[in-house]
């Protein structure tokens, strides 16, 4: 179950759990699109992965049991900015590398 976290790691902007501003890698680092394009340049500065836009949860219970209301997001947020020279310098040397490839 995705923790929905409310906050870029980078900035520390808010991100609502319906937020489609929120980008994730495969461990779940949350970041807003302005900091994967600008600052991480498309690759995680934590793992080295690629991100996908990260899923809405619903707000309404369309299946019984299955919700935000149920499953709310997270309230921790998660801060660690990252030096923008050293995020570029270690996204060129990853970013040559297929997602799939990594």
């Amino acid at each position: 179950m995705l923790d929905l976290r409310p906050s870029c790691e980078h900035c520390d902007c808010d991100l609502s759990p319906e937020s489609r501003d929120a980008m994730i890698c495969s461990f779940e680092c949350t970041f807003c699109s302005t900091c994967v394009d600008e600052v991480l340049k498309g690759v995680c500065s934590n793992c080295g992965g690629n991100f996908v836009p990260r899923p809405i949860r619903p707000a309404k219970e369309w299946r019984e049991g299955v919700s935000l209301a149920r499953f709310p997001a997270s309230t921790k947020r998660v801060h660690k900015p990252k030096d923008p020279a050293e995020q570029t310098a270690f996204a060129a040397s990853v970013a040559t590398v297929a997602p799939e490839n990594r």
